[in-house]
């Protein structure tokens, strides 16, 4: 239900003036019409020496920018600033419950709270790398076997952790700018947001995002992973059940997957090799808003380039054959953008991790706006690398078997 936006915004002053309940709050997005001074702003509590102060990070379009400002008066005052900006939502997370605020139209909002199934403690240290989208406490955490029963992430998962809280940003970002670009539609408990995990194995980054889309960004999603194996399907299945996800698992290939409706979100995160040319073949055929692929492997174009004479002046890059893997890896993402943005796609391509974490560290980040680039410098481009290097892309051979 609709209600007035300064009744709603008075709602969740409440919240991020309480120095003891709130655990985080997330502004961002514009309203209709307005150039807000910041593109997102962030709020926790921190204990400094000089006692509990409510720290503000602003981010403009190029950095960010922190305050921290002591309870009473001077947290209030940051507080009313930032509810002043016009931003379109506001998400706040409390030790016991989450809230979110959406613009709806000039002086309307939605408002939607809902209840944590257990209380979370807030983390107050100052000095911290980086504020986690999730905690480490959550109980997706301990459901996946990645933290103990008393909710610490164990220390041979580390890693995993790190690839789940990057993964959950850049998807954080790319559904952010999707819904308020329009590309993508706001769901609702109707109709909520189809998500595909294509090739999902255990499903680490499937319930990190279904969990953060859901219980943090507070969207209505529907969540649907494919993987060849039945082991995949009762692991996942079993999982889904122990955190009251309604999500479906099935078996079946990539190429093959038959899906009711066709999905909004598709995610290829790791499949190795051509499958994720598969992937991103199915979410063309789907017409998906939103894509996010973080490739495994580049085999195909790595034989391919073994095969084939290198051409002038290029033989010391395939010379050795650790560069000459490294070379395929680049050449193989770059057509698979440059395809998508043939289908009609903007393509970024982003760093997934660190690349002291894992050595696969590319996330192919496409945004579909309808309008495909036919002809002239793109195609140009595509066809002088291909025919000059005499490689074949599986990506092409897929898109022109699916009449593409």
């Amino acid at each position: 239900m609709s209600e007035p936006l300064l009744r709603g915004l008075a709602r969740m002053r409440s919240h991020l003036l309480d120095p003891d309940a709130l655990v985080r709050a997330v502004a961002s997005g514009k309203q209709k019409g307005t150039t807000p001074e910041w593109r997102r702003a962030e709020l926790r509590y921190v204990d400094l020496k000089a006692g509990r102060h409510l720290q503000v990070t602003t981010y403009d379009a190029t950095q960010a920018h922190t305050h921290n400002h002591a309870v009473g008066e001077a947290a209030r005052d940051a507080v009313d600033a930032l509810l002043d900006v016009p931003f379109a939502n506001w998400h706040v997370d409390t030790t016991t419950q989450s809230h979110q605020l959406r613009v709806t139209k000039p002086n309307q909002a939605v408002v939607h709270s809902k209840d944590r199934a257990e209380a979370v403690e807030a983390e107050r240290g100052h000095d911290r790398d980086k504020e986690r989208l999730l905690p480490p406490d959550d109980p997706l955490f301990r459901a996946l076997g990645l933290a103990d029963d008393e909710g610490r992430i164990k220390p041979s998962r580390q890693a995993k952790v790190r690839q789940v809280e990057e993964f959950l940003r850049l998807l954080d970002a790319a559904i952010t700018a999707a819904l308020e670009k329009g590309h993508l539609r706001r769901p609702t408990e109707d109709d909520p947001l189809r998500v595909v995990d294509l090739g999902c194995g255990n499903a680490y980054l499937t319930f990190a995002a279904h969990r953060f889309l859901s219980d943090v960004r507070g969207l209505p999603v529907r969540l649907t992973g494919v993987d060849v194996k039945e082991q995949s399907r009762e692991h996942n299945t079993a999982v889904a059940t122990q955190l009251g996800i309604a999500a479906e698992f099935v078996v079946g290939s990539i190429s093959g997957a038959v899906l009711d409706r066709a999905p909004e979100v598709v995610l290829a995160l790791h499949a190795c090799d051509t499958a994720t040319d598969e992937a991103l073949a199915r979410a063309v055929e789907w017409e998906a808003p939103l894509v996010l692929a973080a490739p495994c492997c580049h085999h195909d174009v790595a034989a391919q380039l073994r095969k084939a004479p290198t051409p002038a002046p290029y033989a010391m890059l395939t010379r050795h054959g650790i560069l000459r893997e490294r070379l395929a890896d680049t050449l193989t993402d770059a057509l698979r953008a440059s395809l998508l943005r043939q289908q009609g796609y903007r393509v970024d391509v982003v760093q997934f991790v660190e690349s002291q974490h894992t050595p696969r560290n590319t996330m192919l980040r496409a945004t579909r706006t309808g309008r495909p680039v036919a002809g002239g410098g793109v195609r140009k481009e595509y066809d002088e690398l291909v025919q000059t290097w005499g490689i074949t892309p599986r990506l092409s051979e897929l898109l022109d078997a699916a009449g593409a």
